[in-house]
């Protein structure tokens, strides 16, 4: 793949992130309600999930992305790899989708905020941040950071083969950050903050020469996290309290 074609590429992955981080401020203003906010009708939940998924991890899947283009030589398109890439993700959300309506439908009152809900926000994250240390994490990692060799060893033509090999990557990613779309769930999936933070530790674990020495440190900030939002959730930065911010009520999902 020539150069002028990489930058061409690129240009598009970067267009596509921007328009969707631009589509999810427009529709997820002042829709932040904290731990627990209301997911919406399945329609709706599945089209602002895709959106999220592409506006937070497209960034971090373009090396391979960009790799997968220059084998491919324009022979397959780019966005046949990458909608069974995002097919993964949308899996995830769904099942996501599928404990939260579960549980609303339970309604199990120990859940409530003024009762065990931060200590179970808080128990998520940190289990997010000890996910960080399993050899499931560290072997995800290693091949989203190092995607040449899944590349040249299990190389696929044709469009089945794209397709093939973008679940597979999108099956890797999600092993490798399921725990830190937890923390999203945990602290509030319609808060653009949480989700900002969420996609820069991403990119940085995926993406940066350093983000395979991160591991460690992250998990104790995501522990550390986790305890102070069981303990004393008012005072987290950033966190909505729920049914305590009339603001962020202003607007519900369809």
């Amino acid at each position: 793949m020539t150069g002028a074609r990489t930058i061409s590429v690129a240009s598009v992955l970067g267009g596509v992130t921007l328009a969707a981080w631009i589509v999810l401020v427009g529709h997820m203003r002042g829709m932040d309600m904290g731990p627990g906010t209301d997911l919406g009708g399945l329609g709706w939940f599945l089209l602002l999930w895709v959106t999220m998924t592409t506006a937070m991890m497209l960034p971090s899947v373009a090396p391979m992305a960009l790799l997968f283009a220059r084998v491919s030589q324009g022979r397959v398109p780019i966005w046949v790899f990458l909608s069974d890439y995002l097919a993964a993700w949308s899996g995830f959300g769904l099942l996501a989708y599928a404990v939260f309506r579960l549980v609303r439908f339970l309604d199990p009152a120990f859940l409530g905020w003024q009762r065990a809900g931060p200590w179970i926000a808080g128990g998520a994250v940190t289990a997010a941040g000890l996910y960080q240390l399993t050899p499931l994490k560290r072997a995800c990692l290693r091949h989203c950071r190092s995607p040449l060799h899944f590349v040249l060893g299990g190389w696929r033509t044709g469009r089945r083969g794209a397709l093939e090999l973008g679940a597979q990557h999108g099956a890797y990613c999600v092993g490798c950050c399921w725990g830190l779309m937890v923390v999203l769930f945990a602290l509030g999936v319609m808060s653009l903050f949480w989700m900002a933070v969420v996609a820069a530790v991403i990119y940085a674990e995926k993406v940066t020469p350093f983000g395979a020495r991160i591991s460690r440190p992250l998990s104790v900030i995501l522990v550390a996290l986790g305890i102070w939002v069981a303990v004393a959730p008012s005072s987290v930065p950033g966190l909505t309290q729920p049914a305590t911010d009339p603001g962020a009520r202003t607007r519900t999902p369809a």
